[in-house]
């Protein structure tokens, strides 16, 4: 994704900031930032670090995480000041291996997620008495504010409200598809063309149920 682009999608978005989240490195995020021009638009700057336990990002970073053990992946991130946030707290964790009380917020509204795994990380969020986050998780421009959280000030960055909007199952399928390439693994494309057949299979018979109901209905109203 293309910094440029990325900074005209959210501010037409109506965003007046972004979290720029690349995986294990905040080189995309830069990249971002120094593309911004607009002192009225704050782009964040992140990393989303794949640990022994699972997925940690930190926010407001100044340099590279270098530690790849959960606890030190969040003792670094608050060396520099930074936020530390639990995302999609059911997907690819060993929970039992995360001090919680050390995170800042939790990602409780992933727009790439299902209802029932955001309603379980919101769950967590209340049993650990932690204030929660959304995010879109975007990996393609058409992503890019499907989720949001709108904070008091970036001083006591506060979350006051939330915007969800779940992606498009076709945008899951379309980065995946990236990924199996850019890693040279068709197993990763093979999966992901089964699950949107799947998911598309399941939508296209959903569609004849009601067509047949609606013509169920007719001939019983004539």
């Amino acid at each position: 994704m293309k910094p440029e682009k990325i900074l005209k999608t959210a501010k037409k978005r109506g965003l007046d900031a972004i979290v720029v989240c690349d995986h294990d490195t905040i080189q995309g995020a830069l990249e971002v930032k120094a593309a911004n021009k607009d002192q009225n638009f704050t782009v964040i700057v992140g990393a989303e670090i794949k640990t022994n336990a699972g997925d940690i990002t930190g926010i407001f970073l100044l340099k590279e995480i270098k530690s790849r053990e959960v606890g030190e992946v969040i003792r670094e991130i608050r060396e520099q000041n930074g936020k530390v946030i639990l995302n999609h707290p059911f997907k690819g964790h060993d929970l039992e291996k995360i001090d919680i009380s050390k995170v800042d917020f939790i990602e409780a509204y992933n727009a790439r997620l299902t209802e029932e795994e955001n309603k379980k990380a919101v769950e967590l969020a209340m049993k650990y008495n932690k204030q929660v986050v959304a995010g879109s998780d975007a990996h393609l421009y058409g992503e890019v504010g499907n989720a949001y959280t709108v904070f008091d000030n970036f001083n006591s960055f506060i979350p006051l409200r939330h915007h969800y909007i779940p992606s498009k199952h076709i945008y899951k399928t379309i980065s995946q598809y990236i990924k199996s390439f850019k890693e040279r693994n068709f197993r990763i494309f093979f999966s992901a063309t089964a699950i949107q057949l799947k998911h598309s299979g399941k939508i296209a018979l959903g569609g004849l149920k009601k067509f047949f109901r609606f013509l169920n209905n007719s001939k019983t109203a004539a």
